[in-house]
């Protein structure tokens, strides 16, 4: 090969690479990102994790093929969450999925232009999210999934199961104050009506849910009723761990707490609750207004109880709660 045809080789070579390098910078730019804010831990609901994914697929968008998302954990500190939002907003995402009333208020406080699709445990309309659950209005929908206002049900299921009991402790994250307060009406007008007495433990951080502890050994309850928080919920393992090693029967607001050995839980599905916000995002990004989509309410609730965690604490399921279970873990 001679001088001037290897130059015309090489020169050729540089410039199909140049090319492939505008196109594949063109096709990265071109590809929408969703910021994505969540209280908890990137490990702490692989069902969750599972669910979105599966939600976006079904709007048909890929993670890391025909979209990415912007991922913000706050590890259970609510006080994070609006530095973390405005990281979303200064990246100009397209869309922000938001979990909990904490993280919707912080990207709320940062923008008021980019779509929201949220998640909460309660009436979207009474917190004031949305204008009304047909017609959200503005740029914000997403999925209510009862977890604050099923306090009263979970009760009866913890009474059932264990009908001997006359003192509950509730569990509550006074940081969470909007879901806090919802589960304590449920709970303390279910147990005003069941003859029941119920005493309120504080936790906010891993440390105190380690002192709450304590002192129930102090006062010594029938049972623990633990609110559907979502940094409690980051924080399963420790409370299941805790409330085996004092024999407590408990009751819990997700089945990620029966996976880890827990007793009982009673809540919406929210690995389809999760799947519906990965297909509402899709919609979102496809050019739909959030306004005109509707707010979906959890429909499907399922009873989860342990096997081995009954044995342990020599209780008996009864009949009709067994036949009642969605699934009995063994």
């Amino acid at each position: 090969m001679n001088r001037r045809s290897l130059i015309s080789l090489l020169g050729g070579a540089a410039a199909a690479s140049s090319l492939s390098q505008s196109l594949r910078a063109q096709t990265q730019a071109a590809k929408p990102v969703i910021g994505f804010l969540n209280p908890t831990s990137a490990d702490s609901s692989p069902s969750r994790n599972r669910g979105w994914r599966l939600g976006l697929k079904d709007a048909g968008y890929v993670e890391g093929e025909n979209v990415a998302v912007e991922y913000r954990w706050a590890d259970g500190q609510i006080d994070r969450l609006p530095d973390m939002a405005s990281e979303l907003v200064r990246r100009r995402v397209a869309v922000i999925v938001v979990s909990g009333v904490p993280a919707f208020s912080a990207v709320k406080a940062a923008t008021t232009t980019i779509p929201i699709v949220f998640i909460v445990a309660q009436d979207p309309v009474a917190l004031g999210l949305v204008a009304s659950l047909a017609r959200p209005g503005g740029t914000t929908t997403g999925f209510n999934y009862f977890g604050a206002e099923l306090a009263a049900k979970r009760m009866e299921l913890l009474r059932e199961l264990a009908p001997a009991i006359t003192r509950v402790a509730v569990l509550v994250n006074p940081a969470n104050a909007t879901t806090s307060e919802a589960t304590l009406r449920g709970a303390e007008s279910a147990a005003r009506l069941m003859g029941l007495q119920i005493q309120v433990f504080n936790a906010s951080s891993s440390g105190e849910i380690t002192a709450a502890f304590v002192a129930l050994s102090r006062v010594r309850p029938d049972a623990l009723f633990v609110d559907p928080d979502s940094f409690l919920s980051s924080r399963r393992v420790q409370l299941v761990h805790l409330a085996t090693h004092h024999a407590i029967p408990a009751i819990y607001g997700a089945r990620a707490f029966v996976e880890a050995g827990g007793l009982m839980s009673y809540g919406a599905d929210l690995a389809d609750a999760y799947r519906w916000i990965g297909a509402y995002t899709g919609r979102i990004l496809k050019g739909i207004s959030a306004a005109d989509l509707p707010v979906v309410q959890a429909n499907k609730f399922e009873l989860v109880i342990n096997a081995q965690a009954v044995k342990l604490l020599g209780l008996t399921v009864p009949p009709v709660l067994l036949a009642s279970a969605h699934e009995l873990i063994e």
